[in-house]
């Protein structure tokens, strides 16, 4: 019997599939595999609880089943002939042809002139098979067999079941409340392995757990110290009467990924700290309170990014990793508070793992039903009269934006600054330079089409051909 969450991933997936005949973006089409991914294992391991462990699952799955199908065939026996020395043979050259393969790549990404060698060999390699094939198989289209063959590996992971169920047995022992484990000399945790390697006999010590709460206490209260100074010189400065100056663009990028690194590295510090018996310390609440003021002092730093991350946008307009910013400050919030409930409610990093997954899943897929290229060409055009037109980003989106670049034509010319004398903007050209660079598009798009099968559709490429009307030809 089929349990709610495999129709539930079930639907997931199914949507995503739709969404890459609607919008037919790089994120659906990665949120499609994602979600095939999580399918998979989900569908074959239906305990399994945490995202992350369905796709490797799958990925366990896919991989092994080569073997798995060799390991079948050579039980095999027609008569008194019998398969297996055959793929004990194969066996042994698998394994060494993998270290070959590994250590080719390592040597080739070492010296470009192996590389080059190593790149014309595989190349008269590659042709001297395609000859064979196309010999015997005039018709045959080398890419689409290989992609044929990358179909059928999903398809064997979608139906033939991973045998060792080992992963999702060892999933089914976590356990998202902490609990407090009195340590004997056998039982010790990689955790405490790790720190035994750096602390000597210091953790064997009654006193480890307080030396354990002293140093995550500095350590907190310094690092308040640290981020509240940032924290003031961000609000007395960014937050208020703000006047870019100087390398606006590079102070912006270096200071908003640095920022970003630094609340992740926050979430893993804090997650260390409160990942064990620390969290039933009789003076952890002291600690506690430290940990969760620099989660707020984190939040109001997720502000200065997103407000950094607005002037840009309200300068230079939208781009991708712009945008990218915006969703990497609101799954660095979404991350901070569920930290917060970890440590308030004493969670497990199986705790975190699991809701962390679910919602970045959620997010994946609510994101992909936007067509971001086409919104970031309306607002910036939209807002072409306020910013500094980068028109050279605005034609190298994707083909969806043609027919409103098309509409657009008037405002596809350089454009002076209009507010800053050192805002850095794209290199001046003039309007017909521009819009030669647009029939170009429309030029390439019109060939791409045209050749293209019906096998190809999308709604996008369907509606920019409508437009401009042009016809397939097959």
């Amino acid at each position: 019997m089929k349990s709610a969450k495999f129709k539930i991933f079930g639907l997931a997936h199914l949507m995503a599939a739709i969404l890459v005949v609607i919008n037919n973006t790089d994120l659906s089409i990665a949120t499609y595999y994602i979600s095939l991914l999580v399918f998979i294992g989900i569908s074959h391991n239906q305990q399994i609880r945490t995202l992350f462990a369905a796709g490797l699952a799958a990925i366990l799955q896919m991989i092994t089943t080569p073997y798995n199908a060799i390991t079948n065939l050579s039980k095999i026996s027609i008569g008194n002939f019998n398969l297996k020395p055959v793929f004990r043979l194969i066996k042994y050259i698998v394994i060494p042809f993998i270290a070959v393969i590994f250590f080719t790549c390592l040597y080739a990404a070492a010296n470009e002139l192996f590389a080059h060698y190593l790149q014309t060999i595989l190349t008269s390699i590659f042709n001297f098979f395609e000859g064979i094939l196309r010999f015997f198989f005039e018709d045959l289209d080398i890419e689409r067999f290989f992609y044929f063959c990358f179909g059928l590996l999903l398809t064997s992971g979608l139906l033939l079941p991973l045998l060792n169920k080992r992963l999702e047995n060892e999933e089914l022992k976590a356990s998202e409340q902490l609990k407090r484990i009195r340590r004997g000399s056998s039982q010790k945790t990689l955790w405490y392995l790790v720190m035994e390697t750096f602390a000597g006999n210091l953790l064997s010590r009654k006193m480890a757990l307080k030396t354990e709460y002293i140093i995550g206490a500095i350590m907190f209260v310094a690092l308040n110290i640290l981020l509240l100074l940032l924290n003031t010189i961000d609000i007395t400065t960014l937050w208020f009467g703000y006047k870019p100056a100087g390398n606006f663009s590079g102070a912006l990028h270096e200071g908003t990924n640095s920022l970003i690194f630094s609340i992740i590295m926050a979430m893993a510090v804090i997650a260390y700290f409160f990942r064990g018996n620390l969290n039933f310390y009789s003076k952890s609440k002291i600690l506690k309170t430290l940990a969760f003021t620099w989660i707020v002092q984190n939040i109001i730093l997720i502000i200065s990014v997103l407000i950094r991350d607005g002037y840009y946008i309200e300068f230079y307009g939208l781009t991708h990793k712009r945008i990218g910013v915006l969703v990497f400050a609101l799954l660095c919030m979404i991350g901070l508070t569920t930290v917060y409930l970890k440590v308030a409610k004493q969670k497990t990093l199986f705790y975190l793992l699991k809701i962390n997954g679910n919602i970045w899943f959620m997010l994946l897929l609510a994101f992909s039903t936007i067509n971001w290229d086409v919104a970031i060409a309306k607002y910036n055009l939209a807002q072409s009269e306020k910013i500094s037109l980068d028109v050279d980003y605005l034609l190298s989106l994707s083909d969806k934006t043609l027919p409103l670049l098309d509409q657009n034509r008037a405002k596809l010319h350089y454009t002076p600054v209009k507010v800053l004398d050192e805002r850095e903007i794209a290199k001046p050209q003039n309007a017909d330079y521009y819009r030669n660079q647009l029939d170009e598009r429309i030029g390439y798009f019109q060939e791409r089409y045209e050749q293209e099968s019906w096998l190809s559709w999308n709604m996008q490429d369907w509606n920019a051909a409508q437009y401009f009307g042009i016809k397939r030809s097959n």
